[in-house]
């Protein structure tokens, strides 16, 4: 009776053996870690829409800033990025705030009209009446009580506001208080400290004495060289506000960016000592740095000038030396 069990007994393993296989067959397979510890990961194709930018290797968000016309601290904020020496490779920035309109594009606020008048009746229009005692009971029912109850209202006696609204002489004071005040106050808020009436261009000064020794070249030099000895004065090529100062930027050593309205930054490169910090506003002329050599192979002061985040000659914007 045992060897004819023996083989049923087998059987049953066997059985076993195919569904613990089976389920085996079915497990997880182990999730791939992003290779930043608690950085977000983010796909390797991304690609930038409009006002975006997709991080590349290389990149800092202090050269993002830069290569925008941006403060770094804006870029970090508008994409709630907590610490800015930390970036992802792939990672799509925005470069402008968000709720912002894109570049060349119009809003139209429109009012709404409405096509269909709004007709008023009364609540005992149309129909026929409704007649019922007074609730009250004060007066006996009557046709003459009716007609009394449904008389119109006396008019009511408009408020003084709109009879002020309603006089030409007053609107014509009102309009004379409050138009030119309004548009002097918004003059005063728009017009950029040191930019010439109606436009953001900016009166610039050299922001050293020496002489120039490296000129500005597409795709190469973004700005030009000035020479000098180490402790030089580095000068504000014009008024604005220090959005960085430090050394954040690979190949710029220490240095200064002003950014002197919503189209022109200005930045001061190998300096030996910053005399400045971010947040600052200063004047044109003003001392901001003494010219070294940090990141570089001799003393001397790189300038560059960004219309919109892009270099320009400065050459070209600077005034001719006698």
């Amino acid at each position: 009776m045992k060897d004819q069990d023996h083989p049923a007994r087998h059987g049953v393993v066997l059985a076993l053996l195919v569904v613990l296989a089976g389920c085996a067959s079915k497990a997880p397979a182990p999730a791939e870690r992003s290779g930043q510890a608690g950085a977000q990961a983010v796909p390797a194709a991304a690609v930038a829409g409009k006002d975006q930018y997709v991080v590349k290797k290389g990149d800092t968000l202090h050269s993002i800033a830069l290569d925008h016309g941006l403060d770094y601290r804006e870029l970090a904020a508008w994409n709630n990025i907590e610490n800015p020496n930390r970036i992802l490779v792939g990672q799509v920035l925005r470069t402008r705030p968000p709720g912002s309109a894109a570049a060349g594009d119009t809003v139209v606020v429109r009012p709404v009209v409405s096509t269909a008048a709004v007709e008023q009746r009364s609540l005992s229009a149309g129909g026929d009446l409704l007649k019922r005692e007074p609730k009250a009971g004060k007066e006996p029912y009557s046709e003459q009580a009716l007609a009394r109850a449904l008389a119109p209202p006396k008019p009511v006696e408009p408020v003084s506001v709109a009879k002020v609204e309603s006089r030409p002489e007053a609107r014509a004071e009102v309009k004379a208080e409050s138009k030119p005040e309004s548009k002097a106050t918004a003059a005063n808020e728009e017009k950029p400290a040191d930019a010439a009436s109606g436009s953001e261009d900016v009166t610039w000064s050299w922001p050293a004495g020496g002489k120039v020794i490296g000129t500005f070249s597409e795709g190469g030099n973004k700005g030009i060289d000035i020479g000098g000895k180490a402790g030089d004065a580095v000068l504000a090529a014009g008024a604005g506000k220090v959005v960085y100062s430090g050394t954040g930027l690979r190949g710029y050593g220490k240095l200064v960016i002003v950014k002197h309205n919503n189209t022109y930054l200005t930045a001061y490169a190998h300096n030996q000592n910053i005399l400045v910090k971010e947040g600052q506003t200063v004047v044109k002329g003003q001392k901001i740095a003494e010219m070294g050599n940090t990141d570089a192979d001799q003393v001397k002061l790189h300038f560059e000038i960004r219309r919109q985040g892009k270099p320009i000659d400065p050459l070209k914007q600077l005034p001719p030396r006698g």
